[in-house]
């Protein structure tokens, strides 16, 4: 039966490993897990560092795009309701 861990088990034990303070045989050991997974791990997230910024900035544009939309939208309704207002004031003076 495989064990599933957590991404943040993975994560802390991956920089653990990065940091270099023991050997990654001694964080195997500790946490119970095989030395070659540790291995794996690291290698993997060294592999997608770049994405974990890149993903950032993406979330970001997807941010300023949904705030423009939003005030695109405000000031259509702005101008919808100016003109409904300009309009009722022009019939209430008859």
């Amino acid at each position: 039966m495989r064990k599933n861990y957590s991404s943040e088990f993975k994560a802390r034990l991956v920089l653990e490993v990065l940091r270099g303070e023991r050997t990654l045989s001694e964080i195997a050991s500790e946490n119970q897990v095989h030395p070659n997974m540790l291995t794996r791990w690291k290698t993997e997230a060294v592999k997608n560092f770049s994405q974990l910024f890149e993903k950032e900035a993406s979330k970001t544009k997807q941010m300023e795009k949904q705030y423009e939309d939003k005030i695109d939208e405000l000031y259509k309704q702005i101008g919808r309701l100016t003109t409904q207002n300009e309009w009722m004031k022009k019939k209430s003076d008859f």
